[in-house]
Order: structure tokens, then C-alpha cells, then sequence
């Protein structure tokens, strides 16, 4: 089906971006996996083609566009060519939000020009050593002395850990409050106690540098917290989820598109028994199956897109889509190593990244089995 999510400036957008990856990140990102972090120069030069910072106000530098599908064209061009080190998603997608939608007057005058320039890097410090999927369960502290709070605790898993500049990281400013004494605070570079622990080595994605945060007796002013109200932060992280799941599930479909293409050529190319294997009717039946299925997920996500930009997009929504596009993509991608045969677990192969880099996919952001007790809990049992 001939898919209509965008208009022609989207479309013109895409090209810009597909330039951009084309030039500046498709000829490096085998060095930036070895080194295992993109240089801060590449972000740099992508806010000044305006990659970022869709909704920050023009006054602020960005474009004061709250249209999600710019945010998928760049999900899409980043995965279209395999650069998962680029933390683009979680700055534009996930962060965004955050820094626009919390932020006061002075706050938006500190932050937003260097968010939408590409200047000042994000990140959001939810996961702890003990606390992953149950954010209540969360030990950093955040304890108010006159005009500063006083954090103390550790966040591990953190995407852009070490070339973040602004943390927004979720404390207990309350622990005996629960739900309600959670508050977000960030912190930054350069802040006294606040310090980075080992850019973590992963099974993929190895160019994303993703890192262990410490924080000790960091003095944080009472001007950083988000939202202008402590206790607030788990509801905020609430609000903000589902366009974190969706942003998952663009991703997730994107790369599945791109593998299954990727394959049904390499099918079309690659010979066995003196024919190609395409001609085989277990490679058409299982092609096929696999077409159906994405081509599904994709129209459901679009649909997802278009829930969110009229602000109708649920948490169920948002769950649904998370978890089966990322299951789908995991199946996807190793149906298609297993076509490609010994030359699928080969790195040179863009099959072999993708698998690596796609099992995270069904973990972070929320896993399959929290998305399955979110959808449970609403048919009110």
C-alpha cells in the first residue's frame, strides 16, 4: 500500500537529511564504532542544517514545529543506514519534551539555544544499578539545602552518557512520598561531584556511547529543577513516555524494513543448486510472511504518528506499538541472517550489525513484559 504519513516538505526534509548522513556519518561510523562514541563535531553540524529542536520555539533557535514526522524522518535516515551510534533520537524524541514543554522563561534562555544548535547534548538519567523498569524503585536523592538540592546516588544504561552535557535526572526528593516524592533535576557539566564512570561495552550499538553517572553531594540549583513543582517527576516521566515508545517503534519498523530489503536483494543475487535462492518456495513463503507483517506494523505506527501530533496518542497506544514492532523487528532481522546463510553472522554484512544492534530493542524503553501489563491493566481487571 502506498503509505501517506507525508507532505512534500517532509519529504524535501528527508533529503537534507539523507545528504547529511551520506556525507558526514555514513564514511566514518566504522571508526566511531571502534572508537565507541561519535564525535561532538557531527552534532554540531547537524543543528545547523536543523535537526534538532523541532518544537523549540523559533525565539530559541529552533523551528516552533510540533510535527512528529520530522522526528521520523531523521529515526528513519539514521537507521536506513545503520548509524546507531547517533543519539539523535533520544536528544530530538525523548528530550525534547523535557526541555520545552518543563522549562520556565530562564531556563528556556539557558537550554534551548544549545539544545537546537546541537551544542548542549542530552541525556535522561532514569536507570539505576537496582531500579530498571520500576522508576519508584529509584535510590538517587536529591535533598534541598537553601537554594540548592544535594544529589547523591549512581544511573547506569544512560544513552549519550559520556558526551552529555545537561542530565536530566530523575531523584527522590522525598523518599518517603513514593510516587509523589520524585522530582527532575538537571545536572550539568562541569558540576562539582557530578562524574562519569565507564563508557559501558555492549553486545551492539557500539558507537553509542552509553555510560555509568555518579553523583556525590553534587550541588544542584533550586533553578534546575523541571517543572516548577518537586514531587512531580514521576508523572512528567508518565506524560512523556509514550513518545518515547513510539519513537522506539519507528525505529524498530524502520530497521526492519531496511534488513528485509537488504535481504530480498541479497535473495535475488545469491545462487544455490544452480538457481537463485529467491526462486526456493520456502525463501518466497517466508519473505512473504515477513512483508505482510512489517508492512502492518508499519501502518499502525503511522497511525500512532498521526494520534500523537493531534495529542490522542494513549499510553496503551504507545505500548502496543512499542512491543510488537520491537518483537517483530527481532524476528525479522534473524529470519534474515538465517537466509543469508554464513555470510549473515559476518560483520561486513549489514545483517550482522542489524542483529546485534536490534536485541536491545525489546528491553529498553520499557520491556515487552511491562508493555503487556500496561495494555492487561486496562481492560480493568
Amino acid at each position: 500500500m502506498r503509505r501517506d504519513l507525508f507532505d512534500e516538505e517532509h519529504d524535501l526534509f528527508r533529503e537534507t537529511v539523507r545528504e547529511f548522513m551520506a556525507r558526514e556519518v555514513v564514511p566514518h561510523h566504522a571508526q566511531w564504532e571502534k572508537d565507541g562514541i561519535v564525535p561532538r563535531d557531527v552534532w554540531k553540524k547537524a543543528g545547523e542544517l536543523g535537526m534538532f529542536g523541532f518544537s523549540v520555539p523559533e525565539e530559541y533557535g529552533g523551528s516552533g514545529i510540533t510535527d512528529f514526522r520530522y522526528n521520523t524522518v531523521i529515526v528513519e535516515e539514521i537507521i536506513r543506514v545503520g548509524a546507531s551510534g547517533l543519539g539523535f533520537g533520544l536528544h530530538n524524541d525523548i528530550m525534547a519534551p523535557y526541555m520545552v514543554d518543563l522549562t520556565n522563561d530562564e531556563q528556556k534562555q539557558r537550554w534551548l539555544p544549545g539544545f537546537a544548535s546541537g551544542e548542549l547534548i542530552t541525556a535522561i538519567g532514569m536507570t539505576e544499578p537496582g531500579a530498571g523498569s520500576d522508576l519508584q524503585g529509584i535510590r538517587t536523592t536529591a535533598v534541598r539545602e537553601g537554594d540548592h538540592y544535594v544529589v547523591n546516588g549512581q544511573k547506569t544504561f544512560i544513552t549519550n552518557g559520556i558526551n552529555s552535557d545537561l542530565v536530566v535526572v530523575v531523584t527522590k526528593t522525598d523518599p518517603s512520598a513514593g510516587a509523589r516524592g520524585t522530582s527532575l533535576l538537571v545536572v550539568e557539566r562541569g558540576m562539582e561531584g557530578f562524574t562519569r564512570g565507564r563508557n559501558l561495552e555492549k553486545v551492539g550499538m557500539h558507537a553509542q556511547d552509553t555510560a555509568e553517572l555518579f553523583f556525590e553531594n553534587v550541588r544542584v540549583p533550586v533553578a534546575n529543577l523541571l517543572g516548577g513543582e518537586e514531587g512531580q517527576g514521576f508523572f512528567q516521566l508518565m506524560n512523556n513516555l509514550p513518545q518515547e515508545r513510539l519513537s522506539i517503534a519507528v525505529a524498530a519498523v524502520a530497521a526492519a524494513e531496511t534488513v528485509l530489503e537488504q535481504t530480498i536483494e541479497y535473495c535475488r543475487n545469491r545462487t544455490a543448486f544452480g538457481r537463485s535462492i529467491g526462486k526456493f518456495q520456502n525463501t518466497r513463503f517466508l519473505l512473504a510472511e515477513l512483508s505482510t507483517e512489517v508492512e502492518i506494523a508499519r501502518h499502525y505506527v503511522d497511525k500512532c504518528i498521526r494520534a500523537l501530533n493531534a495529542k490522542e496518542l494513549t499510553a496503551v497506544d504507545a505500548a502496543k506499538a512499542k512491543w510488537w514492532t520491537t518483537e517483530l523487528q527481532n524476528k525479522v532481522i534473524d529470519r534474515c541472517v538465517q537466509l543469508h546463510g554464513g555470510y549473515g553472522y559476518m560483520l561486513e554484512y549489514p545483517v550482522a550489525k542489524a542483529w546485534l544492534d536490534s536485541r536491545v530493542q525489546t528491553i529498553y524503553g520499557g520491556t515487552t513484559e511491562i508493555m503487556k501489563e500496561i495494555i492487561g491493566r486496562s481492560f480493568g481487571f
